[in-house]
């Protein structure tokens, strides 16, 4: 059952997905309340679960990173035993850092980022193909990412 948000709290929200690391003095002065409800407020947000967690996003090209790759996977067969066995694979392999499990022809789509092409046909290669219970894979080579937001629209 979703939390019910005031309008107070929708404000601290939208402000800490685009500044995760403004100070709680900022904060309060942005939503206009004073320092201890302001804390008050984003404690609780936290603890029901709203707010997972705060992360850095880093620039993917800056570390080498230059290639990212959404692949559409078609398990053999799709019953429980084949899709736990296939999370637990992908989950040890670190250039995979999405997985959404999907209606429609593929049952998953991964988000793949390598240094390049190379290092991403190795990961298909020597990681994803060895995969058993998988059926078919569909690579997407994304050229450009005119929108990559991070903010979640709060209704």
């Amino acid at each position: 059952m979703p939390v019910k948000l005031d309008q107070t709290d929708r404000k601290i929200l939208d402000i800490l997905q685009k500044q995760a690391k403004i100070t709680n003095a900022q904060l309060s002065k942005d939503i206009e309340l004073s320092p201890a409800p302001t804390l008050e407020r984003v404690k609780k947000l936290e603890n029901s679960g709203i707010i997972m967690s705060y992360h850095a996003k880093l620039n993917t090209k800056a570390l080498g990173l230059g290639v990212t790759t959404f692949i559409n996977v078609k398990l053999a067969r799709h019953n429980k035993e084949n899709n736990a066995s296939f999370l637990k694979q992908i989950s040890n392999i670190p250039e995979v850092i999405e997985c959404h499990h999907l209606t429609g022809n593929s049952h998953y789509l991964l988000k793949v980022i390598t240094t390049d092409i190379e290092a991403y046909h190795k990961v298909l290669l020597d990681k994803l193909s060895e995969i058993e219970e998988i059926d078919d894979l569909q690579s997407m080579v994304v050229l450009d990412t005119p929108k990559d937001s991070k903010t979640i629209p709060i209704p």
